[in-house]
């Protein structure tokens, strides 16, 4: 990163030394404990946390330069005292964004951009796996999806990769608009559009519309890929985008008149030894084997696919989909056998969508079948009927036991939906789900853990183990 770069956005910088700067920079590093001898130090301002702070700390792990933010100047002092000479900048976060956009225009890899309401990372680690077959691709890590996340991802893109993948999420209107200009993405993948944060947001509808902010800088001849059949999806990206739509979908999936159809469109084939997906439209007929279990799952797949298509007219093959290699983050349908009880942890998140699907997966799991659910957060006032709608799924499919997380009214909503089940009861903790499903598991059961992050579900696990291993 040049010098002469950060002139032209920033101005010069201030303090001494400034002017025996060197003409090149390393990365900007927003943590001064992990800065690089050469780096440039972004100072970020939260909450609970200044970066400012820090600027002393920051010059003796090796930065060179720095960003202050000009609100600070008062607090901070005579610029001639600085540890460091520093750019002046209105807000460090957005001068951190602009950094990361200066260094994606000097990539030539392609830049793909996931967003939806459930099912980013899934689909984020699908398309990097894919695309990895073929080349040198990297992608967000984590929980890398946010304002801090998304440059730093970008940042650490090297001229050798041949595609970039960022997740990007929200919790309200404008922040994947910011995200997208930022990024600046050749492709761009929707994966769904459902009920996740509209307590914040107040519809589907505006949940819709921040979720189409990802292609507000999509490059004019991008791709946006979508799943087909969603009518309030169509409605909002025809508002913003007028360019290029993949869309896919399942041979099982409904089909909805007037919809525009599918042009990538998959088969599942129940093999006994295992499931395999067949593209009976819009790529090779032959058969690929499926890397995740579930409808949803698959359907991530074939969005997938199709950036894999989109970026490299070769079809990938059923002997590359055999090498296939995911790196799931926690709590994402892992499966763990525990004392020979088979454990579904889908403890990192929840939303009402994605927890129809978890449910759906289990009911087509042999044996016994049992899950522990706790509350979904940020549904404000439709909270109680879609913890409703969840629990009567849980019924209709007739599971053999439901632990439900949750004191409150949510809590009790989906312990009246769900008395015709013969197993239910209702916790407050997570450790306290513990002593009924001693009573009720036995070797061969399946069980489903699914809630949303702040139910900290994650803490049964450990109590599991210790339970049943020795079973």
């Amino acid at each position: 990163m040049r010098r002469e770069q950060l002139d032209q956005l920033w101005g010069v910088p201030v303090g001494a030394g400034a002017e025996i700067l060197p003409g090149s920079l390393g990365l900007p590093c927003t943590d001064s404990r992990a800065l690089a001898p050469g780096s440039l130090f972004v100072p970020l301002v939260g909450d609970r946390h200044d970066g400012h702070r820090f600027l002393a700390e920051a010059a003796a792990a090796g930065a060179v330069a720095a960003l202050v933010q000009r609100d600070h100047l008062p607090a901070l002092g005579d610029p001639a005292g600085w540890p460091l000479p520093a750019w002046l900048v209105p807000d460090t976060l957005q001068a951190y964004q602009d950094l990361a956009g200066l260094h994606r225009h000097q990539l030539t890899a392609a830049v793909v951009a996931v967003t939806g309401s459930a099912g980013k990372t899934t689909t984020r680690e699908l398309i990097r796996a894919l695309l990895a077959l073929r080349g040198p691709v990297l992608a967000s890590s984590g929980n890398e999806n946010n304002d801090i996340g998304v440059p730093l991802t970008l940042l650490r893109a090297e001229p050798f990769h041949r595609a970039v993948v960022v997740e990007m999420g929200m919790r309200g209107l404008g922040e994947i608009a910011r995200l997208s200009r930022c990024a600046a993405p050749d492709l761009a993948v929707i994966t769904n559009i459902g009920t996740a944060h509209i307590g914040r947001l107040g519809s589907r509808e505006a949940i819709a519309q921040a979720k189409c902010e990802v292609v507000q800088a999509l490059k004019p001849e991008g791709l946006v890929v979508i799943p087909a059949g969603d009518p309030l999806l169509e409605q909002a990206l025809a508002y913003v985008w007028s360019g290029a739509i993949r869309r896919v979908a399942l041979t099982s999936d409904p089909e909805l008149a007037g919809a525009p159809a599918a042009d990538l469109l998959g088969e599942v084939i129940d093999h006994p030894e295992a499931p395999a997906l067949r593209l009976v439209r819009g790529g090779d007929a032959g058969e690929l084997r499926l890397p995740l279990a579930g409808r949803h799952n698959t359907r991530n797949l074939l969005l997938a696919l199709a950036v894999a298509d989109h970026l490299d007219p070769m079809p990938i093959t059923a002997a590359e989909m055999a090498t296939l290699t995911l790196d799931i983050p926690g709590g994402r349908s892992r499966l763990e056998v525990i004392g020979g009880i088979e454990v579904l942890d889908e403890t990192y998140n929840a939303s009402p969508e994605a927890v129809l699907a978890a449910l759906d997966l289990l009911s087509a799991r042999p044996g016994r079948r049992f899950a522990v659910l706790g509350t979904m957060l940020e549904l404000g006032p439709q909270s109680l009927n879609l913890h409703q709608r969840v629990a009567e799924r849980a019924a209709s499919l007739g599971l053999d036991g439901l632990v439900i997380v949750d004191a409150g009214a949510e809590g009790a909503r989906m312990e009246a939906a769900a008395l015709g089940l013969p197993r239910v009861t209702r916790v407050a903790t997570a450790a306290e789900a513990l002593q009924p499903l001693q009573a009720w598991l036995q070797p061969g059961d399946q069980l489903l853990l699914k809630a949303s992050r702040g139910v900290a579900l994650e803490r049964l696990l450990p109590l599991l183990r210790q339970a049943f291993k020795a079973g």
